[in-house]
């Protein structure tokens, strides 16, 4: 008898069967559960890992998670690092205005000018000639 390395509840399987039959998911959230499921039928790591296509350590991580949080292990936890300061309709407002003709005097637009005035017009709070460049590049 093979070794059961995870003990769902009946609700979770429900759920995760569910989850797996629909197909509206992501891979990521299809793999974890898929391989919750293989565990719960008493699977092996190393058959699951064939299966699913991940490591061992991989799926006993899984394992672990979800006997402490419980589906929570679907779905990735935050990621660490700065939040994002500049939404998509400031960056819109931006390149708007980057499209727009040049102030008085000038040529065309430089990217000190366009930061200093998106700033004047409060798109933002502060922006720097560096991310107007970013936000150009990526429209591109």
């Amino acid at each position: 008898m093979k070794k059961q390395h995870v003990k769902l509840t009946q609700k979770d399987r429900e759920s995760l069967e569910v989850l797996i039959s629909k197909g509206q998911q992501t891979a990521k959230v299809y793999r974890r559960a898929l391989g919750l499921l293989e565990l719960d039928r008493g699977q092996t790591y190393t058959a699951v890992s064939q299966t699913v296509r991940v490591a061992i350590p991989t799926l006993s991580n899984w394992a672990a998670q979800y006997a402490e949080e419980g589906l929570k292990v679907l779905q990735d936890a935050p990621r660490a690092g700065r939040p994002i300061e500049i939404d998509g309709s400031e960056r819109a407002k931006i390149t708007a205005l980057a499209c727009s003709e040049a102030p008085e005097g000038y040529s065309q637009w430089s990217l000190r000018l366009l930061a200093n005035k998106a700033v004047e017009l409060g798109y933002c709070d502060h922006i720097s000639h560096m991310e107007v460049s970013i936000i150009l590049k990526k429209t591109n």
